[in-house]
């Protein structure tokens, strides 16, 4: 089928803070238009001022409801003739309801189409996904546990520790490892309840636990016209409580023969399932075997997309708006003829600069930000969305200020230019 390029000419954005300045930035380089919402408490917010035209969502809703309002985001994007929609990460972003919705209503979901957003969603699906493709997966449920009895049983044919996981979410929530058969009830039980609370749904399933291990993740950039590459990988295993706080890109200590089994692996299961847009295909490396385990993919843009940016020269977000207008890879508009064109060009770090208070169990803090020192200088990008003097910093939302990705041309480098700029 012939794929026609739609020219956008007014773009929505569906999100708040850095990562709604951040499409903004690309449509604008792009001549596109771009809309701002904002719930109530965002009334002060600088992703407001960054767009071309901003307006309230929600009024009446709790904050975070607020950009979680389908029908509301939708009919102003009708009311304001809106050719596209942008859903960041978070929110709506892996919503399928939410792209189908777009589409029937003639709006283009900047993302993967709705179906890749269905099946990917269901983790346990893509686990599916992945061992029909062969790759690698961990030893664990199929489907969501749904006793205690079946999860005691599939515990003991693969042996302790293992890890509960929340089916349709992700960010570490609705995750917990058990280590013993005494306390598996209390952790399902835990797992099961975060995740209704998070995701909306209890659904939980079981994989074998690895120790020692990396989180390796490989980006994925495909088009409408059925060409995928990866842009190499992260190394995102610095974690607390099961969520990124440090990642590397490329990833080092990593054999050259490692690196492109586990890329092509990327490439693999999604051209198997016509993956279209920007993507995250994730793997753990075990440290101890060498061998490596799919674990999920995530259908939107990373928070920490930014290093593969800086590692490679190429502007994700404004690529992911440039194919959903129906541009394949090789166009002068995208410029990736093939594989082979996509270089690592030098090393990068990005480090989460957050509001949560160390002395106080790493609880968020918010108020107003009385004084603000911006980090600068050579091999330092800032993507900030509260971070000013005077910034009002609420209860409500994440407690991301500002990413800073530092970089250069080797690992020492890079990590002094990030010492500078956290000091």
């Amino acid at each position: 089928m012939e794929i026609k390029i739609k020219k956008f000419k007014k773009l929505l954005v569906a999100n708040r803070s850095e990562i709604a300045i951040r499409v903004c930035r690309a449509a604008h380089e792009l001549g596109i238009n771009t809309v701002a919402i904002y719930s109530h408490e965002d009334r002060f917010a600088l992703h407001k001022f960054k767009a071309d035209e901003a307006y309230q969502i929600g009024k009446g809703n709790e904050p975070v409801k607020a950009y979680l309002d389908i029908d509301g985001i939708i009919q102003l994007a009708k009311e304001k003739e809106v050719d596209a929609i942008h859903p960041g990460y978070g929110f709506l972003s892996e919503n399928t309801r939410f792209a189908r919705t777009c589409e029937q209503a003639g709006i283009t979901f900047v993302g993967p189409r709705p179906e890749i957003l269905q099946m990917l969603g269901d983790k346990t699906s893509a686990r599916k996904i992945a061992g029909e493709s062969q790759i690698p997966i961990l030893s664990g449920s199929d489907h969501p546990v749904k006793s205690l009895d079946e999860a005691r049983e599939l515990c003991g044919k693969l042996g302790y520790p293992v890890i509960i996981k929340a089916a349709h979410g992700g960010g570490g929530r609705g995750m917990r490892v058990v280590r013993s058969e005494l306390e598996l009830g209390h952790r399902l039980n835990e797992a099961q309840r975060e995740s209704l609370a998070a995701f909306g749904s209890d659904e939980c399933f079981i994989e074998k636990y690895v120790e020692k291990a990396r989180h390796i993740e490989v980006q994925i950039l495909g088009d409408k016209h059925h060409n995928i590459v990866h842009l190499f990988e992260r190394d995102c295993s610095l974690q607390r409580r099961h969520q990124k706080v440090v990642e590397i890109a490329p990833a080092q200590n990593l054999e050259k023969s490692l690196r492109q089994r586990i890329c092509d692996a990327a490439v693999k299961i999604c051209k198997s399932v016509n993956y279209d847009n920007a993507g995250t295909v994730e793997f753990l490396l075990d440290t101890e075997t060498n061998k490596y385990y799919f674990i999920e993919i995530n259908p939107r843009i990373q928070v920490e997309h930014t290093v593969t940016e800086t590692i490679t020269g190429f502007d994700l977000v404004k690529r992911q708006i440039l194919i959903s207008e129906g541009f394949p890879l090789n166009s002068p508009e995208i410029r990736i003829p093939n594989q082979e064109a996509i270089q690592i060009n030098s090393i990068a770090f990005q480090c989460r600069i957050t509001t949560e208070d160390p002395s106080n169990k790493f609880i968020p803090d918010y108020g107003r930000i009385q004084h603000y020192r911006s980090a600068g200088g050579m091999g330092i990008r800032l993507d900030a969305g509260t971070a000013f003097s005077g910034a009002i910093v609420t209860p409500y939302y994440d407690s991301l200020l500002v990413k800073v990705t530092a970089f250069g041309t080797c690992f020492e480098e890079t990590a002094r230019r990030m010492d500078r700029a956290l000091h």
